[in-house]
């Protein structure tokens, strides 16, 4: 028991120091992007991520409104980092903009952008959008959780549930056919690494390897 709480404590303050790292490895004044979608009774309830314009580190918090808050450290390319800041330029750094429909529809959780440089800011807050631009940058958003979140149960799965590995490469591939995943790339490590342990099922290994294929062709 001893054993497991040193490990666990050891697995906290290695995340807290990558966080901290990441953290400090953005330069001072970059702007930061910042999406955040509130949703209850759904699953999950609470998503944020944050990104610098000059750094692949970034954050991300995807949870429960009742579980601790906690950001963790994840990271996102220049590519797409160009394109997000491209589309907030497009936006006008979501300063004075309105791009709720304002009709009478369904919620469909509550979501902000946020665009910040130093002292200087601009938010956005909508339930519902027909603007292209910003949908388009709510996809992508809405695909680095999604993709976080697979990462995170394969994670989960690698260490504590090998069969039910399969179960969420399943999902992995149903996702990646249907194209929202913004940096698929960021899998293979995982991928490559079910790919080649024996410990996993075959149909486990076969399928790990054909994603791996699909990603990196």
């Amino acid at each position: 028991m001893m054993m497991l709480l040193r490990r666990a404590a050891l697995v906290v303050l290695f995340s807290c120091a990558f966080l901290a790292n990441c953290l400090a490895a953005a330069p001072a004044g970059s702007p930061v992007f910042t999406y955040r979608r509130i949703f209850k009774s759904s699953t999950p309830e609470f998503i944020e991520i944050k990104i610098h314009q000059d750094s692949d580190n970034a954050t991300y918090e995807i949870r429960q409104l009742d579980e601790d808050p906690g950001a963790a450290p994840f990271l996102v390319g220049s590519p797409l980092r160009a394109k997000i800041f491209e589309l907030t330029s497009q936006l006008h750094d979501f300063k004075g903009l309105d791009l709720d429909i304002h009709r009478k529809i369904a919620n469909l959780g509550e979501k902000t952008f946020r665009w910040e440089s130093g002292a200087d800011s601009g938010e956005v807050t909508f339930n519902y959008t027909v603007n292209p631009e910003a949908t388009q940058l709510l996809q992508i958003c809405e695909g680095l959780a999604r993709q976080q979140e697979l990462v995170d149960l394969l994670q989960r799965r690698i260490k504590y549930d090998r069969l039910g590995v399969n179960d969420a490469l399943l999902q992995l591939e149903s996702d990646l056919s249907k194209g929202v995943l913004p940096e698929p790339t960021r899998l293979l490590p995982l991928l490559d690494q079910i790919a080649g342990d024996y410990r996993f099922v075959e149909i486990a290994r076969q399928r790990a390897r054909s994603l791996a294929e699909k990603i990196r062709h």
